[in-house]
């Protein structure tokens, strides 16, 4: 009888540990505060200012300004997160980064999706049915300060390839033949030079008929 209940007693005691080990691993990570994802939302912070603001109370064309500044926030948000989680995820599994990391990704994805349903309703609250189109709006939006950053940069990233490739853009003009150079090609001539040699042609063609007329006569 003996023999049988030291088996037993040692799968409850291995068993009775682990899951005490477990109930109070899960109570403390439940507990534990996690380093923010992201470490601050002035966006949003602007917004509660503005909307607590009260001497003199700020107008609804600024509190919607600020809204949609606050929305074009989260977006870019999302749009990190999702691309941050694959990779986070894999290097999660090969070990190489903790667990704090992960968690706390996971806890920024709850507090964006909080953070969504407050601006949609906050959307709502100034004109109805805008919280739909909301984050469509911030998304062109971001999308064209992009294109406008872009475009703003065009100039000095000629200047830079320039510098780096030793090209120069300004044209130069021989000033022996008259022709232009543009990056160290050689141009055709203008048209004051096409219209000189067309004169010398056409005054040599002249005299060669007035020789033929003499012969004849």
């Amino acid at each position: 009888m003996a023999s049988v209940l030291v088996p037993v007693a040692y799968v409850i005691i291995i068993f009775g540990g682990l899951f005490v080990f477990s109930y109070f691993y899960r109570k403390k990570t439940s507990t534990k505060v996690y380093e923010p994802y992201f470490p601050s939302h002035p966006e949003r912070n602007a917004y509660i200012t503005l909307l607590q603001k009260s001497d003199p109370p700020a107008s609804d064309a600024l509190l919607k300004s600020a809204l949609v500044r606050r929305a074009m926030a989260d977006v870019q948000r999302v749009l990190r997160i999702r691309e941050d989680k694959p990779a986070l995820q894999n290097l999660l599994q090969k070990g190489s980064i903790g667990e704090e990391l992960w968690n706390s990704l996971l806890a920024a994805e709850k507090e964006l999706e909080a953070e969504i349903m407050e601006v949609v309703a906050e959307a709502n609250s100034f004109v109805e049915g805008w919280g739909g189109v909301i984050f469509p709006t911030a998304n062109e939006m971001i999308a064209n300060e992009k294109m406008r950053a872009s475009f703003e940069r065009t100039d000095e990233c000629k200047a830079e390839i320039e510098a780096k490739y030793d090209v120069k853009s300004k044209s130069t003009t021989d000033s022996a033949g008259g022709n232009k150079t543009i990056n160290g090609l050689l141009q055709p001539p203008t048209n004051g030079a096409s219209s000189a040699a067309s004169s010398d042609n056409e005054g040599s063609t002249t005299s060669r008929s007035s020789k033929k007329a003499k012969k004849r006569k």
